[in-house]
Parts: C-alpha cells; sequence; structure tokens
C-alpha cells in the first residue's frame, strides 16, 4: 500500500477524522499526544499536507486571516480519506514487520477502527506471527545441526521478539473481545484516531 511508512501522513488523516484543523493545531496536538515517532516538525506536517491535499485525501475546509497574520486554512478529511486511514491503519496492525515503530503508531491510532475491524486485524497479525515463530522454530532446529549457536543468536532474538509479540497481541484480542478494553474514546482523552 503506497504511503505504509508515511506516519505524518497517517496521523494527519487521523486528528483530521476527529475534525477540520490547521496545521498549527495538528502540530500543537501531535507534541501535546507525545506522538514521538514523528519527526521534523512542522516541516514534515506541512509537507504531509499538501501531499494528501495533492493526493485528494483532505481538502481546504476555509481560509482566514487575523490582523496582519498571514491566511490560515483549515483542512478536512474527505471520503477517500477516510477510506485509506482505515486501509493504513488495518495494514499497518495486520502485517508484522520489523520496523516496530510501524505498528506502535498504529497502535496509538486504533480510536480511529471500529471495534470489529480492530479484532479483524489483529487475529490477521496473530495468525502471521504464529507462523514465523513456528517456521523460525523448524528452521533453527535444521540449522542448529549444522550451524554452532554462535552464528544463530540473531534468529533466537528474532523468534523470541516474535513470540512475545504474539503473547502480547493474543493478550489485547482478550481484552477487546472479552470487553476489558473500551473501544471508544472519552470526553478530552480521545487519541487522534478517535471519532471514524
Amino acid at each position: 500500500m503506497a504511503g505504509r511508512r508515511d506516519l505524518v501522513a497517517l496521523t494527519v488523516l487521523a486528528l483530521l477524522a476527529q475534525g477540520p484543523r490547521h496545521p498549527y493545531e495538528m502540530h500543537r496536538m501531535i507534541r501535546q499526544y507525545r506522538k514521538d515517532y514523528i519527526t521534523g516538525l512542522p516541516r514534515s506536517l506541512y509537507h504531509a499536507v499538501d501531499r494528501l491535499t495533492r493526493d485528494e485525501l483532505v481538502e481546504p475546509a476555509e481560509t482566514s486571516r487575523e490582523g496582519r497574520r498571514p491566511e490560515r486554512t483549515v483542512y478536512r478529511i474527505t471520503d477517500e480519506g477516510r477510506a485509506e486511514l482505515r486501509g493504513r491503519l488495518v495494514d499497518l496492525l495486520e502485517r508484522p514487520d520489523r520496523d516496530t515503530q510501524l505498528f506502535s503508531a498504529a497502535l496509538s491510532l486504533i480510536g480511529g477502527l471500529e471495534k470489529e475491524t480492530l479484532v479483524y486485524a489483529l487475529r490477521h497479525r496473530l495468525a502471521a506471527l504464529e507462523g514465523a515463530v513456528a517456521a523460525a522454530e523448524a528452521g533453527a532446529a535444521e540449522l542448529s545441526r549444522a550451524l554452532p549457536r554462535i552464528l544463530l543468536v540473531e534468529t533466537e532474538y528474532e523468534r523470541a521478539m516474535d513470540q512475545a509479540e504474539a503473547t502480547w497481541v493474543r493478550s489485547l484480542l482478550a481484552d477487546l473481545e472479552e470487553g476489558r478494553l473500551d473501544t471508544e474514546p472519552h470526553g478530552d482523552a480521545r487519541p487522534e484516531g478517535g471519532g471514524t
């Protein structure tokens, strides 16, 4: 999916899914919510808004000017932008990647998904992780007959990380399915992705 790793654009879409905003307000919210995976602010934010506008995923809602200040444009998400947001989030949630920052960023925006969609994506991720662990265990058994352990420690590490993530995802799914994790944001504690 194009833009899968563009976490700035993903966050802009999630913020605009809550309602129209000016880039300055989005910048403030990103800092307030400590979205540390976003770098290069505010320039990266303005570039992301420009790209999303060009791709018709967001559009100007209104432009205003206060006194001698420059014009401020407020942007809103389009229907295509909402579909793109949902697609990108589901993709990042369901497909494991060695770049763990992608999953972490997607998790920080899950308030933008319906519970059923979130469960669906996490089940796919869990199946992929369990498959990777099983394949790694089979491969490790074969390799350990031919190579000393010192040459295999990185594969042990990757397998352990996949096992740990699978355990955590399994626990999160149980919390979702048994109602211990409320997927509806409350009051001012709304995550950026809430309200879609």
